[in-house]
C-alpha cells in the first residue's frame, strides 16, 4: 500500500495505491453486474451492492484467489442513490483489505435495473 505522508489520507477505507510485486496471476473482471444467478435484480441498492460482492466473489474463487488480492475497484453509480451503502457492502466484502478505488457516478448504466457496477483487478 501506497499511502505518501505529503498527501491528504484517503476519503474512505481504501488505499491511494497499491503496489504489486512478484504478482503471478492477475485478474481482470468486467463491469460485475447485480444480476443473481436466477436472472433477478435486486430493487434496493444496498442489494444490488452485495450481489455484484457476491458475483466477483464466485470469480475470485473460480480463479483461486480472495478478498485480499483485490488490488483495484472502479466502482459507477447512477445518479442519487446512497453512495454510504455502496462503499459498505465494499468494505464489508474487503474485511479490512484496502484496495485502490475509484467510485464514478454515471448517468446511466446498460441496463434500466441497474443501480450499481464494479470492476476489479485482482494479483497473486
Amino acid at each position: 500500500m501506497i499511502s505518501p505522508g505529503g498527501i491528504a489520507p484517503p476519503a474512505a477505507r481504501y488505499a491511494h495505491a497499491v503496489a504489486t510485486t512478484g504478482a503471478e496471476r492477475w485478474l481482470y473482471t468486467s463491469g460485475v453486474v447485480p444480476t443473481r444467478p436466477d436472472g433477478s435484480v435486486p430493487d434496493d441498492l444496498g442489494e444490488q451492492a452485495r450481489t455484484v460482492w457476491q458475483n466477483i466473489a464466485a470469480m475470485l474463487s473460480e480463479a483461486g484467489m480472495a478478498p485480499r488480492d483485490i488490488v483495484s475497484v472502479t466502482t459507477y453509480v447512477i445518479p442519487g442513490q446512497d453512495l454510504g451503502a455502496v462503499m459498505s457492502e465494499r468494505d464489508q466484502f474487503l474485511g479490512g483489505h484496502l484496495a485502490a478505488s475509484t467510485l464514478v457516478v454515471v448517468p446511466e448504466l446498460a441496463q434500466p435495473a441497474w443501480k450499481v457496477e464494479i470492476a476489479i483487478v485482482a494479483a497473486s
